[in-house]
């Protein structure tokens, strides 16, 4: 039958989820410091739990050395050889018991803080080592109190804290009230490890698919990426690893009945479910939903630029409240995306056009310019002086060309008057 301490430690280490042997040590550590307080020498005291007396022994350790320098802590091998034979050796250590019955009240007392400080220090590191393990798995909990907008929740036997930043805007609570949150971190502090919990991360997002989606939990689905603005929307791109299986309509469920389950928890955040694809404009055609995509095209493959081209009356859906459509397309992809209407991207294409119809027109009438380099080159006193010779010249032409005409008239008078003659002749011959 176990003695009655020993029973008390056992109940202790249940109740605070520790090693019974962590308390024991413990319990010989408060020992030890009472006693060195007590007897208040240089000996170099040690002591020892016996479970079955359920007493705490306590030693004088003196070591063994052929010439004494320090009586407190050693011994001649003459003397250990008297008390214990031939069998003491030099470097042995000899144990001299100690009583502990006259430690006192105040020694009690110390050695009480010091077993309650180590079981909470162990206590501590405990609870540490089990939550950082958990980093990322979603908690059920319960509301206690707020405090500076903080919410106090209890996981278990300990307490969290959900944080403003990490609360979504659309909800509200209340003390008592059940919670699901996912653990984001565990912060050592002075006051013991601090819990963080979330509920805006979207890992929250992805672990509540899995809980509801069995074909997520298998592996036969997989999402690969979560995208959120707590409150508002958030996307959620999954792929699926057979080909009988629509990744899309898993995640919806029969008449919406999954993603339902998930819009209830976060308080009616809107989740758009869309299939993953290693194709980016695919994925982006994809990722932009709600809004129907005209066409893609890559504007720089290397800064993960894309250009989105909708219709006009899609741009608003496509760009969403504040952007936050686009945005969240954007996030989830990793390629910044430009989206104009169609009407936009005809304006642009036709200044584009008319760009290049002026530089067509530039380059032809630059063969023109170079033609006359002389002219002008000329100075202006020396263009109307050759502007006068020409001048010149042209009235010279037509002075020669009207001498020409006369000359060419008197001939044909001259041969209009031969024939006249010849008649006359003619009669003078008859005659």
């Amino acid at each position: 039958m176990q003695n009655p301490l020993m029973q008390t430690i056992e109940a202790l280490a249940k109740e605070k989820g520790i090693e019974p042997e962590t308390i024991i040590t413990a319990i010989e550590d408060a020992v030890l410091t009472a006693s060195r307080k007590y007897y208040k020498t240089n000996e170099n005291l040690k002591t020892r739990f016996n479970p079955e007396t359920g007493q705490v022994d306590l030693f004088a350790i003196k070591h063994i050395v052929s010439d004494v320098t320090n009586p407190a802590t050693e011994i001649s091998l003459k003397e250990a050889q008297e008390l214990y034979g031939d069998e003491a050796e030099v470097d042995m250590e000899i144990e001299f018991p100690k009583r502990t019955d006259v430690l006192g009240r105040i020694a009690a007392q110390t050695a009480k803080q010091v077993i309650f400080q180590k079981v909470r220090e162990a206590e501590r590191e405990n609870i540490f080592a089990e939550y950082n393990q958990r980093v990322g798995e979603v908690t059920n909990g319960t509301v206690k109190r707020f405090e500076n907008g903080d919410l106090i929740v209890e996981i278990g036997r300990v307490e969290s804290v959900l944080p403003r930043k990490e609360q979504s805007r659309a909800e509200s609570y209340t003390p008592g009230e059940r919670i699901r949150a996912v653990i984001k971190g565990v912060n050592r502090s002075a006051k013991g490890p601090q819990i963080v919990l979330s509920r805006t991360d979207p890992a929250l997002l992805i672990k509540l698919f899995e809980q509801e989606v069995p074909e997520i939990y298998d592996g036969t689905v997989m999402i690969r990426g979560a995208v959120r603005e707590a409150g508002d929307r958030a996307k959620v791109a999954v792929y699926s690893r057979e080909r009988d299986v629509d990744p899309v309509g898993a995640c919806v469920g029969m008449k919406g009945t999954r993603v339902q389950a998930i819009i209830r928890e976060l308080r009616g955040e809107k989740i758009d479910i869309v299939e993953w694809s290693d194709d980016p404009v695919a994925f982006v055609t994809n990722a932009l939903s709600p809004a129907k995509v005209q066409r893609v095209s890559i504007i720089d493959e290397k800064e993960r630029v894309m250009e989105v081209v909708v219709e006009d009356k899609q741009l608003s859906l496509a760009i969403g409240k504040k952007g936050q459509n686009v945005r969240l397309a954007a996030k989830l992809t990793g390629w910044r995306i430009d989206i104009k209407s169609e009407e936009e991207k005809r304006k642009e294409v036709e200044a584009q056009f008319g760009a290049l119809e002026i530089g067509e027109g530039a380059d032809a009438a630059a063969p023109e310019a170079e033609a006359a380099p002389a002219e002008a080159s000329a100075t202006p006193g020396e263009r109307t002086e050759a502007a006068s010779a020409n001048l010149s010249a042209v009235a010279a032409e037509q002075s020669d060309a009207g001498e020409a005409a006369e000359a060419e008239a008197q001939s044909a008078e001259a041969e209009a008057a031969e024939p006249g003659d010849d008649s006359e002749a003619a009669k003078a011959e008859e005659n």
